[in-house]
């Protein structure tokens, strides 16, 4: 029974925590095991081995560990540099701002980059810095590849270019919690040294696993690194790893066997149709928008984002108001603006295990809500233009064909 009870199913389409679907429910409805069992450790080693697959790397190490997205910074932070050490950073919205605070707080030496939230990273001021830093002070590029508040999405690709061109040592660090597992992610081929994704994004589990893979560089640079650190310490899971074990601490069963769950439907759907599938969703929702006459808080097309869209509002209007509304009358649950955007923007999530049929719902909700709060928007109008595209270009389903 819901908490506060409202008939049929919540609409939920929140940047995450998203939706969970029934084979990973079912396989998490389970008692407790002891985990130092044989049984754990031979799932664990599967699930070891393919989450590599979802970070597109065959060189990174990966380590389940149970917290969330924040706790995956820290642990990414502390695991690989000291106090002190320089970072440059990109501030571009609340969740990177958040990850700057986080650094900050751990004594880094912070060199914020920041742009108008609506915007990505300014790789410009990136490209200054690395030229202008012979003595390679810089220790680590710290970047989020998908800021929820603002729905932009940052090209990794270029990063790495930047780090390559000005032969810098730096550490290649990236958020991906709400990217990987629905957006374009290639560790290896980027160079990427740690990234980090959450279990409740695009895996589509509950909170409560951060997911960190860290490539040798990072491995190395963690048996210097000077910072505190005991329950995120990558040598205590590295011990029990040569062990057969895995497992320093007790670990989520039952999140264990839902991460097995998931990652069985994302490769039976095929990873890079999970992909194309988020892709249709966000085209689907930019044209929804565009056909209600509102803007896209994100400014340019480069840095759409393909897991949430953050709608601009006209001044006369509250964003909080229509997502308050859209839960106490539709159960549909929107995302809210954040700090700078708060009752700006709304936010429509469509991450996760979600199909376009569920997205336009969604869309039709949106369509009254903005009706409610007294926006002139033409009822149909988005639903139909969303309609139109993914008449056009859903595929049909590689397990019915």
């Amino acid at each position: 029974m819901d908490y506060v009870y409202g008939p049929g199913r919540n609409h939920l389409f929140v940047p995450g925590p998203v939706n969970i679907p029934e084979p990973v429910i079912r396989a998490m409805n389970r008692n407790n095991e002891d985990y130092r069992s044989p049984a754990v450790p031979a799932l664990t080693k599967t699930l070891l081995e393919d989450v590599k697959k979802i970070f597109k790397t065959t060189t990174g190490t990966p380590f389940l560990i149970p917290t969330t997205g924040t706790g995956a910074w820290e642990s990414a932070l502390t695991n690989t540099l000291s106090p002190g050490d320089r970072t440059i950073s990109f501030l571009i919205g609340q969740f990177s701002l958040l990850w700057i605070d986080q650094q900050q707080r751990l004594n880094f030496n912070v060199d914020v980059v920041e742009s108008e939230w609506g915007q990505g990273a300014n790789l410009d001021i990136l490209a200054s810095k690395l030229a202008a830093d012979s003595a390679h002070t810089i220790k680590a590029v710290c970047i989020v590849h998908n800021e929820t508040a603002t729905g932009v999405t940052n090209d990794l690709s270029k990063v790495r270019k930047l780090l390559d061109e000005y032969r810098h040592p730096a550490l290649f660090l990236v958020d991906g919690v709400s990217s990987i597992c629905a957006l374009d992610f290639r560790m290896d081929e980027w160079g990427v040294d740690v990234a980090l994704t959450g279990s409740q994004k695009a895996l589509s589990l509950p909170t409560g696993m951060g997911i960190v893979c860290a490539s040798p560089k990072a491995l190395e640079a963690s048996k210097t690194a000077r910072s505190v650190r005991v329950f995120f310490d990558w040598k205590d899971y590295l011990k029990f790893y040569k062990m057969g074990t895995f497992w320093p601490y007790t670990p989520s069963i039952q999140l264990l066997y839902g991460l097995r769950a998931a990652l069985d439907l994302i490769f039976e759907e095929g990873l890079e149709n999970v992909i194309a599938r988020h892709s249709r969703l966000g085209n689907a929702t930019r044209l929804a928008v565009e056909a209600w006459g509102l803007k896209n808080c994100t400014q340019k097309e480069e840095w759409y984002s393909n897991t949430v869209t953050a709608v601009v509002v006209p001044p006369y209007i509250d964003s909080t108001e229509i997502v308050k509304r859209g839960w106490k009358r539709y159960n549909l649950s929107l995302g809210l603006g954040l700090n700078k955007v708060a009752g700006k923007v709304f936010r429509i999530g469509h991450l996760g295990n979600l199909n376009e049929l569920q997205l336009l719902g969604c869309l039709a909700g949106v369509e009254m809500l903005l009706k409610d709060v007294g926006y002139p928007v033409k009822l149909g109008s988005g639903v139909a233009a969303a309609c139109a595209y993914l008449q056009n270009n859903i595929p049909l389903i590689p397990s019915r064909i």
